[in-house]
């Protein structure tokens, strides 16, 4: 109190103008002084950092974030998993949001219906080397053809994605029209790839993400070996054309190119698969194939989603052995890794179905079942019974599954093709 009262009147002193020595009063002045500086220090080093902490933790504990922690360093990616830690952890974010672990291609689908895809594009955009969303479809109308989906597009969030990364944009167009007619008339095949080029050009897009090979086969057209030739010859052509055009937002890089391609269902091929001879006589066309390996089973054969060992099969079908691969067209193979999953009833062959990450999560609180891991397919599932007491099977992805094929993509230096992005939870992401 005695230093507080002889400091008050020194200063009092000091405004109504009074002196009193020159040593006392230089003693005051190097003591405020130093007591300023103990302030400063006390404001910039200690206050100002503990408020920023206190005000950090109460902003993003709400959003579930944990700085300076990965998926890895938290000990999630394991096989022994429980359906507590995954309803726990699965929207939990981390700062590597922007940081790539994967150093191939990626390609991320996103569908309007599942619009949850939208914003984990913008929030993992630099994750993605290519982003597709699915739009398009170009069908046939009167002697004509129509290209429809520009109702589907959202100018705004193709902005929010290029202020954020430089994820290429590739919508999917599906090809619908009549293929018998589409591939032997050169008017129509000119017209198909006029109106894929100009809607690239008007909407700025980067390229489109073709899939045409499974309605062809649907239509029974590859068994016709002509039918089968025009096929591929019309794939080079559109990529002809894509390659020879400029990109709108970059005078130095042609519009790209990517093909969708399922997987041949055995050896001995059959005229609607596609094959290996195929892959290497359009590669020289095309970016990057597309490949859907998932879809491995079925509700009338209810199983994993993608087996490991049919992957390496259809992988060794494609590109011969691992240890003499082509690097040069590996590289544009897209291994599908699904981000759905599977919820079959096994005692009705026509029950169950695909599963989103909403609805897997929502049967996990609900069932509260025991996750197992399927070493020979390289994925986690559980058994319950549902109010009937009919038995279900789930297989579902989680992160040692997926993680798991990456490192297989990565051994045969391929890119990946996430179908799709909506339909998955959010730590997934972290993992690429």
């Amino acid at each position: 109190m005695a230093r507080r009262r002889a400091a008050a009147t020194a200063s009092s002193d000091r405004r109504r103008g009074r002196r009193e020595g020159p040593s006392r009063e230089g003693q005051f002045d190097e003591s405020n002084s130093d007591r300023r500086l103990i302030a400063i220090f006390v404001i910039f080093f200690v206050v100002i950092p503990a408020v920023s902490v206190v005000i950090y933790n109460v902003k993003f504990a709400q959003r579930g974030i944990h700085p300076t922690s990965s998926v890895r360093q938290r000990r999630l990616v394991k096989t022994d998993i429980s359906f507590r830690e995954i309803l726990s952890e699965h929207s939990k974010a981390a700062e590597n949001a922007s940081s790539r672990h994967y150093d191939y291609p990626v390609l991320a689908y996103v569908t309007p219906w599942n619009s949850k895809g939208y914003e984990m594009a913008k929030v993992f955009n630099s994750k993605f080397t290519h982003l597709s969303p699915v739009w398009y479809d170009l069908k046939s109308q009167g002697s004509g053809l129509i290209l429809e989906g520009r109702q589907n597009v959202d100018k705004g969030w193709i902005q929010d994605l290029r202020s954020r990364g430089n994820a290429l944009i590739l919508p999917r167009v599906v090809l619908e029209a009549f293929p018998r007619e589409l591939l032997r008339k050169k008017k129509l095949r000119d017209q198909a790839i006029n109106l894929i080029v100009t809607e690239c050009k008007e909407m700025e897009y980067d390229g489109i993400v073709l899939e045409s090979w499974s309605r062809w086969a649907a239509y029974g057209v590859l068994h016709d070996p002509d039918m089968r030739t025009m096929a591929l010859q019309f794939i080079k052509q559109l990529g002809n054309a894509l390659h020879s055009t400029i990109s709108p937002r970059n005078q130095e890089q042609h519009m790209q190119f990517m093909y969708v391609i399922g997987p041949p269902h055995s050896e001995n091929l059959q005229p609607y698969d596609f094959g290996p001879e195929d892959l290497r006589s359009v590669k020289d066309y095309v970016d990057g194939f597309s490949l859907m390996t998932y879809d491995f089973s079925s509700p009338q054969k209810p199983g994993p989603n993608a087996p490991l060992k049919w992957i390496g099969f259809t992988l060794r079908l494609l590109l011969g052995s691992s240890d003499s691969v082509d690097q040069n067209l590996a590289r544009k193979i897209l291994l599908g890794i699904n981000f759905y999953g599977n919820d079959f009833t096994l005692s009705d062959e026509s029950g169950g179905g695909a599963i989103t990450g909403r609805d897997y999560l929502s049967l996990l609180e609900k069932q509260k079942p025991t996750i197992e891991w399927d070493k020979e397919s390289g994925e986690h599932y559980f058994v319950y019974r549902d109010e009937k007491r009919n038995k279900h099977v789930v297989f579902y992805p989680t992160l040692m599954s997926i993680l798991v094929r990456l490192e297989n993509a990565r051994l045969w230096g391929i890119g990946v093709s996430i179908w799709e992005i909506g339909q998955g939870l959010d730590y997934f992401f972290y993992l690429f």
